[in-house]
């Protein structure tokens, strides 16, 4: 099986490649693409990514990958986005200005504190929400003891299993993954495979139909992450 990995000039390639390496699956075959010629032969896709959305996104447009990401939904096979990988995955992000996304999962991305009126079947802030203004511009009141949390999200956190699926498979309904972020997804609950409270309650891995996307690091999170990848590659 061909599983390839976009390598789009953002962030943490090898690692991603050095953990699906890891995995004891035979007849898996890691592919680095560096163009959008070697989709077409692939079985599953995989979005890495770390930086800024809107570079992400003029380096996929630029590079040539686009379309080919698109047919490649459309197709029916399973795409993979990781951390900015996933945000990418949605319609637009808010992150240093206004970007449209991939659309493939309907969403926006925005920063941890920020305040938006949207539908009630959409996981947003929690009603504990304190103060949007932070007492420095790298931290934030959000959580209800007043208590200032630090942005970006740095460290291990606990994702909590919101609807059964495959991609769980021999993981606990609780288990935890290693997260870098300082913008998450805004989805409504129907996409939200598990969530993740860091003051406010945020998607931590989504999926629509064959496309998934996982925020954490599961490249960075040890045995539980390895195993999430496991899983995909055997969906």
């Amino acid at each position: 099986m061909n599983l390839g990995i976009i390598d789009y000039g953002v962030g943490n390639i090898a690692n991603v490649i050095r953990a699906f390496n890891s995995l004891e699956i035979n007849n898996l075959n890691v592919l680095r693409l560096k163009d959008s010629k070697g989709i077409k032969d692939c079985d599953k896709l995989v979005l890495p990514g770390v930086g800024a959305f809107g570079v992400a996104m003029e380096n996929i447009i630029q590079n040539g990958f686009l379309d080919s990401i698109n047919e490649f939904a459309k197709s029916g096979k399973y795409i993979l986005g990781i951390c900015l990988g996933m945000q990418l995955l949605f319609d637009k992000s808010y992150e240093f200005g206004n970007f449209k996304g991939l659309g493939l999962i309907q969403g926006e991305v925005i920063k941890f504190g920020l305040e938006s009126n949207k539908p009630e079947n959409v996981i947003y802030l929690d009603s504990n929400i304190s103060n949007k203004n932070a007492d420095s511009k790298d931290s934030i009141k959000i959580d209800s003891k007043n208590e200032i949390l630090k942005i970006p999200h740095i460290g291990w956190n606990l994702n909590k299993i919101e609807q059964s699926s495959p991609i769980f498979t021999d993981l606990s309904k609780e288990f935890f993954l290693y997260f870098v972020h300082s913008y998450h997804a805004v989805c409504d609950k129907k996409y939200i495979l598990a969530s993740c409270d860091y003051g406010v309650s945020f998607p931590s891995i989504v999926c629509k139909d064959n496309i998934f996307g996982i925020q954490p690091h599961p490249e960075k999170s040890h045995k539980d992450g390895l195993k999430f990848l496991e899983n995909f590659v055997k969906l």
